[in-house]
């Protein structure tokens, strides 16, 4: 902010100097003492109120830009009064107090009315912009930003020129139209790096330029504008952005599997933004605590968090229905997902960021069509965008609903593609949630030591992380697995033996490669169907299946499934060997992976 130019005592001029440096405390303090002696003017009440923003005392920088905007009033400096009119909308509106920050946003144009256009129409044109934002404009609120940059140029103001920029590249990318958004984004936060911009403004560059590239899912741009700008913060003695930009920093290191140290950087990132009143990053930063509390499996933690960023504004989702859906209340998670997607129109990214969770809450109620769906549209989005992390959401989330079709194939592929783009961008605790899912693919396919060794490795992965719900459950699995081998046991369960209708005819009348051929299609199919509604092949005759489920209803439901999915080969292909089905419910002796007893016989 400017200062005036008129000599003044030397208490003044010292402060101006310290300010000139960057030294914020200093400036400060000689800044409140002269303050307290003398009427200060409004230059140098903005000056103080930036200091005291640098120094952690978000609340008094308010009082004394209200304060600077009366004294420039009295001084008859109409345009930097409206200045600071629309910069007052601005802080309201970050502290989500809307009748407030429009109340100042009117004192502005009030102002304006009538006189010549200067650099205060720019500023009157950013403040329409958010308000447009708000009221869900979003076109019209990105071509008042254009407007903005445009009448910053002509009066020379680099500031409101950044932030117009900024406004609206982050409008665009929210849209999905990432490539039209970054170049807006790109040319403020050069002018940041090349000391063109005051240091608020040149914060707001950097910070926002990381959370773009956050957003889309571009960490290794992100991770290195995040580096920039702290080292910019420690140079400039600047406490308030390294609390915004210690959030993203975090985010992508739990991302990269550093979730104990990402929860000591949010914790300390969350509690330097309280002294700011930042609402915005400090919403993020809850939620973004949220998130790694719920990967660490502390539930109720992660919770609390994200009902204080809910309190700021900030939607608790995916993690809060990913929360209900852990605690087991599929019903309230599904309720949650589906009412946050259904929500999401503007902000296409963060519509990407919920489908995954989707995808997972959908199939675990049971519900492969609404999965599918949500898979699809990630897919669709992602084809649009270069991004391996959401790519690899992409593949991850296709080859669950894939999985839950009975497609073992087709979601062993997706899976493994996954797998290969997390390793991209380094994020260990997705490749061992991927490992949990392709494990069920492998036992679905009969490749049972390889299906032991991913959860194997999962297990080990889950527990380096310090996820402790994920390597728990995983141990279950795989203790239960050993139990079941160690000794025999009862179970009930219900059984399914299948066999092609004359398959030594049929081979002989086909040929070897013939029948080689339809033998894999039928052992595709059926293995799919077995692993879509639950079964548990127990071995294969060559041309038919033992199968073991744990209810009757999912035995028939899937007996009844492979009749379809053989009468529709039949009619698209011309041909479908017949398959006899015999079902029976009863308790067995299991020995390992095996059952026998009276009851199997009878089967």
């Amino acid at each position: 902010m400017p200062t005036t130019d008129s000599p003044g005592s030397t208490v003044l001029v010292e402060a101006r100097q310290a300010l000139g440096d960057h030294r914020w405390v200093e400036a400060f303090e000689s800044l409140s003492r002269a303050d307290a002696t003398s009427t200060l003017g409004g230059a140098d009440l903005e000056a103080l109120a930036e200091a005291a923003w640098f120094t952690a005392r978000g609340d008094a920088s308010i009082e004394l830009k209200e304060r600077a905007y009366r004294a420039h009033v009295d001084e008859g400096n109409v345009s930097r009064a409206a200045i600071v009119a629309f910069d007052l909308a601005r802080e309201y509106a970050f502290k989500r107090q809307f009748s407030i920050a429009s109340a100042w946003g009117a004192r502005g144009g009030r102002l304006l009315a009538g006189r010549p256009e200067d650099a205060a129409n720019a500023w009157a044109a950013l403040s329409r912009s958010f308000v447009l934002q708000e009221d869900g404009e979003i076109e019209a609120a990105i071509e008042m930003a254009a407007s903005a940059v445009e009448i910053g140029a002509r009066h020379g103001d680099p500031d409101i020129q950044a932030l117009g920029l900024i406004q609206r590249g982050r409008l665009l990318i929210g849209l999905g139209r990432t490539e039209e958004g970054f170049p807006f984004m790109e040319e403020a936060t050069v002018a940041a790096v090349n000391g063109e911009l005051g240091p608020f403004v040149t914060g707001v560059a950097y910070c926002a330029m990381i959370a773009a590239c956050r957003n889309v899912t571009d960490y290794r741009r992100a991770g290195e504008w995040t580096e920039a700008a702290h080292r910019w913060c420690e140079r400039q003695a600047i406490n308030g952005f390294p609390g915004a930009c210690r959030v993203h920093r975090a985010e992508i290191m739990g991302l990269q599997g550093g979730l104990s140290q990402a929860e000591q950087e949010l914790t300390q990132a969350t509690r330097e933004l309280v002294d700011y009143n930042a609402m915005g990053p400090l919403a993020d930063g809850y939620y973004a605590l949220g998130e790694i509390r719920l990967r660490m499996g502390d539930l109720a933690g992660a919770e609390e968090v994200l009902r204080q960023a809910f309190a700021l504004g900030r939607s608790p989702h995916p993690a809060l229905a990913l929360i209900r859906l852990r605690q087991g209340n599929v019903r309230a998670a599904s309720s949650a997902i589906e009412s946050a997607v259904r929500e999401e129109t503007v902000d296409l990214w963060h519509r990407a960021r919920l489908l995954p969770a989707q995808v997972e809450i959908a199939l675990a109620a049971g519900d492969p069509a609404v999965a599918r769906r949500a898979a699809d549209e990630l897919a669709e989005f992602a084809s649009a965008h270069s991004s391996p992390a959401l790519h690899a959401a992409r593949h991850d989330a296709l080859g669950r609903a894939l999985l839950a079709e009975g497609d073992l194939d087709g979601a062993g592929r997706e899976l493994r593609t996954a797998i290969r783009h997390w390793r991209e961008v380094s994020a260990p605790y997705e490749i061992a949630a991927n490992r949990v899912a392709l494990e069920v693919v492998l036992r679905g396919t009969g490749n049972d030591d390889e299906a032991d060794l991913e959860l194997e490795t999962a297990q080990s992965e889950f527990e380096r992380l310090g996820a402790s719900l994920d390597a728990s459950s995983v141990a279950e699995t795989l203790r239960a697995r050993e139990e079941r081998r160690a000794a025999p046991s009862v179970a009930r369960k219900t059984f399914m033996f299948t066999d092609i209708v004359g398959s030594t005819n049929l081979a002989e009348a086909m040929g070897d490669e013939a029948w080689e051929r339809l033998l894999r299609w039928h052992d595709d199919a059926l293995r799919g169907l077995f692993a879509r509604f639950g079964g548990e092949v127990v071995t294969s005759t060559g041309d038919g299946f033992f199968v073991a489920f744990d209810s009757s209803s999912r035995a028939v439901d899937c007996a009844a499934a492979i009749q379809r999915a053989l009468a529709e080969h039949r009619s698209s292909h011309g041909f479908a060997p017949g398959v006899r089905i015999g079902i029976h419910a009863t308790e067995a002796t299991r020995r390992g992976e095996d059952y026998s007893g009276m009851g199997v016989h009878v089967a």
